[in-house]
């Protein structure tokens, strides 16, 4: 029996509609851009979002960095949350590789970084500063617990973002997850922000890839920077029409993962030892706490592990399950059966 893994909605196998398209994909050397899966990708992609175009990519991590590249030089700053990906899991990128300076804020609960935040860290012009050029959220933000951003939200910070001259990049990693669950498209998540990266290869279940959009002018700044760190490609179709299929055929039953993770937190909330809020679970993560007399975290997840059952554990107490197209109801049964024996008393 294959292990339930709750990790991280990366770990999803491709569909079998999509082996089919890859193995059947026509392709070319995508450098020279003679690539026509991967260009009707990019094509659909920046019409998915209302961009003037867009850029595929190996990873969310490269999108985010080469947007933040493209739109910063050396000795300027960013804006952004202290739990936002960028800034804790990719490896200092923007500082390593651009020069460019993180200027941290803490997130709210919510993921959203409070306004008055954001205007106070703008730098006004003086010569011991670095100047403020960008402002980077995150919709779903995964350390805030997957909380989807709304337009009237990313609204405001446009707002701001346009009275001080400033751009904005959304890491939309999990940006489909946060128009199905505000039942909004995606186009009106992203109208507002001038580049956006969203991945194929989480809860839309591709094995590969991420797009980035934006304007042209942009795109083809982020074409040359992708090349620079290495993601020029060449019969990237391949894995390209892997992305079409989702784009074609994933989005809507991301309200499944939404549903069974409501079924999971309600039932783990009643279990005692966990602590876990309901109003918090708003797409396809969970988080909760572990308070136990007898049991202890690394017990916990070794315990779970042997009953072929992966959870993460964020920091000490705190654990981390992610729903996805593997994850059925019969298994989010089994996990709480499990639970409930593990923590019984």
């Amino acid at each position: 029996m294959l292990p339930i893994d709750l990790r991280s909605d990366t770990v999803t196998q491709p569909t079998q509609a999509m082996r089919d398209a890859m193995a059947g994909a026509m392709v070319g050397d995508d450098v020279f851009g003679e690539d026509p899966t991967l260009n009707d990708l990019e094509a659909r992609a920046a019409e998915k979002t209302g961009k003037e175009a867009a850029l595929f990519v190996p990873s969310g991590t490269m999108g985010n960095l080469i947007s933040v590249l493209a739109h910063c030089a050396r000795g300027d700053e960013v804006i952004l949350g202290d739990r936002s990906h960028i800034f804790l899991n990719e490896v200092g990128g923007m500082s390593a590789l651009g020069g460019i300076h993180p200027h941290i804020i803490p997130n709210n609960e919510d993921g959203t970084l409070p306004l008055d935040r954001i205007e106070n860290a703008v730098r006004h012009s003086d010569l011991h500063y670095p100047p403020t050029r960008l402002i980077c959220l995150e919709n779903t933000h995964n350390y805030c617990q997957g909380f989807p951003l709304t337009p009237a939200y990313i609204k405001e910070v446009a707002d701001l973002a346009e009275a001080h001259s400033l751009k904005i990049h959304l890491d939309g990693a999990r940006l489909f997850n946060a128009a199905v669950a505000l039942n909004i498209d995606v186009s009106l998540l992203v109208q507002h922000v001038d580049s956006v990266m969203f991945c194929l290869s989480k809860g839309l279940s591709a094995p590969v890839g991420s797009l980035v959009c934006g304007t042209k002018e942009f795109t083809q700044k982020t074409r040359k920077l992708r090349k620079m760190v290495g993601g020029g490609m060449r019969q990237a179709g391949h894995l390209a029409a892997a992305g079409l299929v989702a784009l074609e055929n994933q989005i809507e039953r991301l309200k499944t993962d939404h549903q069974l993770a409501q079924e999971l937190a309600r039932g783990l909330a009643g279990i005692s030892g966990v602590e876990l809020n309901l109003q918090n679970v708003k797409t396809n993560i969970i988080f909760f706490q572990l308070h136990h007399p007898k049991m202890g975290d690394q017990a916990f997840l070794e315990h779970l592990e042997a009953r072929e059952i992966k959870i993460l554990m964020i920091e000490p107490g705190v654990f981390r399950a992610v729903l996805h197209r593997e994850i059925s109801e019969d298994q989010v049964l089994k996990v709480l059966e499990v639970c409930r024996s593990l923590l019984a008393g």
